[in-house]
């Protein structure tokens, strides 16, 4: 026999208010009270019937995620961490991709209204803050990454710029003085790439050290192998590389390693994201690790709140992050 909120309600010694409260996770309840709460619910096995719930609130139970790309090691990881932490609010994700096209992310958008779904995390690559904003009427939208919509909307990122900043004054620390930075996207309007590239220059310009700069169409491992190739072929000296992706990173690292350079003794790699590829490379690779769980946790919980107050000011939430320093940047010996 399934057992039920009251149920559930007799043996806490509450309200059944206060279990639904719990299980919706919308209202305020003392954390002992939740705590008691949550216990019984495990003890007795109790299954919210989520389709009655939202049903009564007006509500799907759907939320979408919208992503640049599934492929990406960091955005499959990040969506998975989504995924697994919308079931603590009875919430089945639907996942869509956009390769960061403006016109796929706008009709994107436009195509939640028609569509039952109580709200939107995006990670928008295309879109400016007033596309993202002239959205009358519509779900709520929680932005993830640097394009945070002017402050008008609630948006959840870690500090690319002081992460970009650290990561340079680590190459730095171990006598690199020729340092290139691999990843300037000036075809795209997020801002990722921007305020790395910012970080990158500011450490530099603190040692007096000149920047050497490489764009590329995209963040993959094909995209920073023919950068680095570009940088061989042009004759440059560098003995450091900060690439903007783990992914452009392993690509960078496979060219120096095919013409016989020595990394980290020739040439010192580093990359951003931590993603399990760069953990597994030879040598290892020094990344920036964002926290995902967190930034998840963040994102979920921003749009749990804009549910429970569609009027609230909008939040901008900065996540942590951590330099991972491993093999690929390993002091010079000599």
């Amino acid at each position: 026999m399934s057992v039920n909120l009251r149920q559930v309600a007799e043996r806490a010694g509450v309200s059944v208010r206060t279990v639904s409260n719990v299980v919706s996770g919308f209202a305020l309840v003392a954390p002992a009270t939740r705590e008691r709460v949550q216990r019984v619910i495990d003890e007795l096995g109790y299954k919210p019937n989520a389709a009655a719930r939202h049903l009564r609130g007006g509500r799907s139970g759907l939320v979408a995620l919208v992503l640049p790309e599934m492929a990406s090691p960091y955005f499959g990881e990040l969506a998975g961490l989504l995924a697994d932490r919308a079931e603590a609010y009875a919430w089945t994700l639907l996942v869509q991709q956009t390769g960061g096209d403006a016109g796929r992310e706008r009709e994107l958008l436009d195509g939640v209204r028609a569509q039952a779904v109580d709200g939107l995390i995006m990670s928008p690559w295309g879109l400016s803050p007033s596309d993202l904003t002239r959205r009358p009427g519509s779900a709520p939208l929680v932005l993830l990454g640097e394009q945070d919509a002017g402050g008008l909307l609630d948006h959840v990122a870690i500090d690319n710029v002081d992460a970009a900043t650290e990561t340079t004054r680590h190459l730095i620390a171990t006598g690199r003085r020729r340092i290139a930075a691999i990843g300037l996207q000036p075809h795209l309007v997020n801002g990722t790439a921007a305020r790395r590239a910012e970080g990158y220059r500011r450490a530099l310009a603190e040692a007096g050290l000149p920047a050497l700069e490489v764009p590329v169409e995209r963040l993959h491992r094909a995209d920073g192998a023919a950068a680095m190739t570009r940088l061989h072929h042009s004759g440059a000296e560098v003995d450091a590389v900060f690439c903007f992706s783990d992914q452009l990173a392993l690509g960078a690292l496979h060219v120096a390693l095919s013409r016989g350079l020595n990394v980290p003794g020739d040439l010192a790699v580093a990359g951003f994201d931590d993603i399990e590829d760069g953990r597994f490379a030879h040598p290892a690779l020094t990344t920036i690790a964002p926290d995902k769980p967190a930034l998840a946790d963040a994102a979920l919980k921003c749009l749990s709140d804009r549910l429970a107050d569609v009027h609230a000011e909008p939040k901008r939430l900065v996540v942590a992050h951590r330099l991972e320093i491993r093999a690929s940047t390993a002091a010079r010996t000599s």
